[in-house]
C-alpha cells in the first residue's frame, strides 16, 4: 500500500490537502470522490526511512474525552449553521491533526455517503462511542434535533471530565503521602536499622522487643527482596481477576463506598453522574426504561448498577423511579424529595439537572474538606511510625550507655 499526496476542493469550493493510503491512485481517486471532494492534484508522498516522530505519535494518540467534546461543539455549530452532516464532518475531518481520530471521522464520512444514518455509523465503532451515545444521537435524529443533542452531548461529556479530573485530584494527594510515607520506612527498616542493631548486639547489648521485629523485618526485605516483589505481582494479579467477576467488582465497589473519607466523596460523583445522565437522555428524547437500561452500564459502580436495575423493574410495573430509589438506601433522602418532586410536578428532567449541580458542588466542598482533613491526618500517623522507629533505635541505646559506664 502506497502513501499518496493530495489536492482538493470541498464543496465549498475550499482548498483541502492532506496525505492518503491507497492500493493505487485510482483507489485514491475513488475514496476522494465518494467523499465528495473535487480533485486537482495526486502525487506519491517522498519515501521516508521508517516512520517519522511526529507521524509515529499521531498515530498512537488515543481519541480522548477532549477530542470527543471538541468534535460534538464543532459538527453541532456547524449543524445549526445550516450545513450538511456530510460537509460538517468533512470539514472536521480536514482540520483534525490525531490520524487515529481522523480515519475514525473519515469512515464514518463514507458510511453516511452510502445512506447509513450518523448514529448506525457510530455503532460500528463501540470503542469510540458508547450506547449511551449512540442512543442519544437516533434519539436526535428521530426527533429532528440532532444539533441540540450533540450540544448536550458535549456538556454531558464536560461534566463528566470535569467531575473525574476533581475526584481524581482529590485521591492523588493521599496516595502520594502514601507512597512516600512506605519508600521512607522501608528504607529506615532496611538499611538505618540493622547497622544499629549490628552495633548493639556486637556491644553485648540486648535488643527490645519492638527493635528484634522491624530487624527481622529489614533483613528479610534486603535478602528476599525478589520475593516480596513477586508476591505483591502475584497478589495484585489476583486481585484484578477477582474484580474483574461481579462479585469481585460488587465486592470492590462496596469497599470503595463504605471507606470513612473518601467513601462518600465517591458516592456523591456516583449520585452527580447517575442523576445528570439521565436528565440528558430523558432531554434527548429517550425513553425512560432505554435511559435506565444504558445508565445501568454507564454509573461505574455496580452497587448503584444493581439498584438501577431493580429501578427498571419497578418502572416496568408501574412504578416511579423515587420509589424504588429509596427502598434501596443508597440514595440521600433529600436526592429522594427532589426526584420525587420532579415527577409529581412533570418536570423530572429539571429537577435531575439539579441534583447534579447540587452534587458537583457537594464534591467541590468535599474535595476541599478532604484535603484540609488528609494533611494532619497524614501527619499523625507519619509522627507515630517515625517515634516508633525512633524509638526502636534509642531504647538499646540507653542501655549501651549503661554498659559503656560500667
Amino acid at each position: 500500500m502506497a502513501k499518496y499526496r493530495y489536492k482538493v476542493r470541498d464543496q465549498g469550493g475550499r482548498l483541502v490537502e492532506g496525505e492518503m493510503e491507497a492500493q493505487s491512485e485510482t483507489e485514491l481517486v475513488g475514496k476522494l470522490r465518494k467523499m465528495g471532494y473535487i480533485i486537482t492534484g495526486i502525487s506519491l508522498a517522498p519515501a521516508t526511512h521508517g516512520i517519522t516522530l511526529g507521524d509515529f505519535f499521531s498515530r498512537v494518540k488515543h481519541v480522548g474525552t477532549e477530542d470527543m467534546i471538541l468534535f460534538n461543539i464543532q459538527l453541532s455549530d456547524m449543524l445549526d449553521a445550516g450545513l450538511g452532516l456530510l460537509a460538517c464532518l468533512r470539514t472536521i475531518s480536514s482540520q483534525v491533526e490525531n490520524r487515529r481520530f481522523k480515519d475514525l471521522i473519515e469512515d464514518i464520512s463514507l458510511r453516511i455517503e452510502t445512506g447509513t444514518s450518523l448514529s448506525e455509523a457510530m455503532e460500528v465503532h463501540p470503542r469510540y462511542f458508547s450506547k449511551l451515545k449512540i442512543s442519544m444521537v437516533r434519539a436526535g435524529e428521530a426527533s429532528g434535533n440532532l444539533a441540540l443533542v450533540l450540544k448536550r452531548l458535549a456538556e454531558l461529556d464536560e461534566s463528566e471530565l470535569d467531575l473525574k479530573q476533581k475526584v481524581n485530584s482529590a485521591l492523588l494527594y493521599p496516595s502520594v503521602l502514601f507512597f512516600a510515607a512506605v519508600v521512607v520506612i522501608i528504607f529506615i527498616v532496611t538499611f538505618i536499622i540493622p547497622q544499629f542493631a549490628e552495633i548493639f548486639l556486637k556491644a553485648g547489648v540486648p535488643l527490645p522487643l519492638l527493635t528484634r521485629i522491624l530487624h527481622a523485618v529489614g533483613l528479610a526485605i534486603k535478602d528476599y527482596w525478589y520475593l516480596l516483589i513477586l508476591g505483591i505481582v502475584v497478589l495484585l494479579f489476583c486481585v484484578r481477576i477477582y474484580v474483574n467477576t461481579k462479585n469481585g467488582r460488587l465486592t470492590y465497589d462496596k469497599f470503595k463506598l463504605a471507606l470513612p473519607i473518601t467513601g462518600p466523596l465517591i458516592r456523591k460523583a456516583s449520585i452527580s453522574r447517575f442523576a445528570r445522565t439521565l436528565a440528558t437522555l430523558s432531554a434527548s428524547g429517550v425513553n425512560i426504561l432505554e435511559s435506565l437500561e444504558i445508565l445501568e452500564g454507564a454509573i461505574g459502580n455496580e452497587v448503584l448498577s444493581r439498584v438501577i436495575k431493580t429501578v427498571q423493574e419497578a418502572v416496568r410495573q408501574g412504578s416511579k423511579i423515587s420509589e424504588p430509589l429509596k427502598i434501596s438506601g443508597e440514595f440521600p433522602p433529600d436526592t429522594i424529595q427532589m426526584i420525587a418532586a420532579g415527577e409529581e410536578t412533570g418536570n423530572l428532567d429539571g429537577m435531575l439537572s439539579k441534583v447534579a449541580d447540587l452534587y458537583d458542588s457537594a464534591v467541590g466542598y468535599s474535595i476541599k474538606k478532604l484535603t484540609t482533613l488528609l494533611e494532619p491526618i497524614f501527619l499523625v500517623i507519619m509522627g507515630g511510625i517515625v517515634a516508633s522507629v525512633m524509638a526502636s533505635i534509642l531504647l538499646p541505646m540507653f542501655d549501651l550507655v549503661k554498659v559503656l559506664r560500667r
